[in-house]
């Protein structure tokens, strides 16, 4: 096997950052293809809790070549801050193992005013108030400045001024004062000696890697239900998070990717708004939250927490061709009696076991309990090592889902892990 996505296979936040580090270890490229800082993987090496936005989990290892690709929205700024970051960490001795696609485009100022001021109306979304939304309105509509533009910044204030005279009228009816294209172009003045030795043709790279038969890792961002094309719209981000946006996002045919791993978590989470039909508003809801540390990594914001659902997990194997399956935070749900599964919908037109995305707000769901446990598994290094029940758990979701897990998360370190199969591995 040479070229492997991982893929979230819910609404994101589903630990992409400890399975992306650990399969990096038999990784030389692991590449970024979507979204922008609006997505937060958070890595605990050792007794330390490092966070990271816009790089891949990749970073982390030394001999591994780490590569934002062009389906990206990359914030110049942040891209700077969270590198030194990393640097003064001790974390990052070279940034020459950093590749940047210089046909990504950028999140400037404009951008994040915008959304910041979009989400303080009563129809907000609840996005990060990054910039990516706009972002990749700017792109979809032809106005968009890549980070290439960097190179001729007398070029780039023109297509900033562009730009500005579309978002203008938009920023004063939410509001608010826009920026001047020279205040923008100053800020990139400061930023482009760092980020432009970092441009390449990041297409053209990861296919050769890949041609060559490199260990190449895909890493995603959010989740499947946040897909723009195939998520719960218009709750939904701006990009192809599914594994399509692997190809879409890096320039890399589909006939190059050999395995899709499909992250999930034992329960299922949500941040900001939208439909969640399994969501627990009650004390059990609070238990997983606070057992799980469920805070946007980005936003700080408290996650909403519910049940399992296993037709939305099954649209999600779907949807993006999933082989196998990485089940994460198990250890979350230890100390509960019964555990809650969603296994079918009520809907107007009956009862179904598909996950009915486009009537959710209408659908009940259909739950079954199954058997909790209470022992420690977090010291759990094979399957064997879980008790009965927890294994039943997890062949249970692997049947209901057809898609057997190849990783079993049961803490939060970067050892405590049941490997089951190397996906490099044929």
């Amino acid at each position: 096997m040479t070229a492997v996505v991982v893929v979230g296979a819910q609404w994101g936040d589903e630990g992409k950052g400890k399975v992306v580090d650990i399969f990096t270890e038999h990784a030389d490229m692991v590449v970024r293809y979507g979204g922008g800082p609006n997505a937060g993987h958070t890595l605990v090496v050792g007794n330390e809790k490092i966070i990271v936005r816009l790089i891949p989990s990749g970073i982390l290892r030394e001999k591994t070549r780490c590569v934002l690709a062009q389906g990206m929205a990359i914030d110049p700024a942040s891209l700077v801050v969270e590198l030194d970051g990393l640097i003064q960490r001790g974390v990052v001795r070279d940034v020459g193992s950093l590749l940047v696609s210089d046909r990504a485009h950028a999140i400037l100022p404009y951008h994040v005013l915008v959304d910041g001021l979009r989400e303080q109306r009563p129809d907000a979304l609840g996005t990060t108030k990054r910039g990516v939304g706009p972002c990749y309105e700017d792109k979809a509509a032809r106005r968009g400045i890549t980070l290439g533009a960097l190179r001729d910044l007398g070029r780039a204030e023109k297509l900033v001024e562009r730009a500005l005279e579309y978002w203008r009228p938009t920023i004063a009816a939410l509001g608010g004062q826009p920026p001047s294209a020279a205040d923008v172009v100053g800020k990139l003045r400061e930023l482009a000696p760092r980020i432009v030795p970092l441009l390449a043709d990041t297409a053209k790279l990861v296919e050769r890697a890949v041609h060559d038969g490199k260990k190449v890792l895909f890493e995603g961002a959010q989740g499947t239900l946040l897909d723009i094309d195939h998520g719960t719209y218009p709750f939904v981000t701006s990009s192809h998070a599914t594994a399509g946006g692997a190809c879409t996002g890096t320039g890399v045919g589909p006939s190059r990717i050999d395995f899709v791993v499909g992250l999930a978590k034992a329960y299922c989470t949500r941040v900001g708004g939208g439909p969640f039909p399994t969501e627990l508003v009650d004390a059990v809801g609070d238990g997983l939250r606070k057992r799980g540390d469920e805070y946007g990594s980005v936003t700080g914001r408290p996650r909403r927490t519910g049940w399992l659902d296993l037709p939305a997990l099954r649209y999600a194997v779907r949807v993006n061709g999933i082989d196998g399956l990485a089940l994460t935070k198990l250890d979350v749900l230890t100390g509960l009696d019964e555990i809650g599964v969603c296994v079918a919908y009520r809907t107007p037109r009956g009862t179904t076991e598909d996950f009915p995305i486009d009537e959710l707000e209408v659908a009940t769901p259909v739950y079954e309990t199954v058997p909790g446990w209470t022992e420690d598994i977090g010291g759990a290094r094979k399957l064997s090592d879980l008790p009965a029940a927890t294994r039943k758990y997890i062949e249970r979701i692997e049947r209901d889902a057809s898609c057997r897990a190849i990783i079993v998360s049961v803490g939060s370190r970067r050892d405590q892990t049941i490997a089951v199969r190397d996906p490099f591995d044929p």
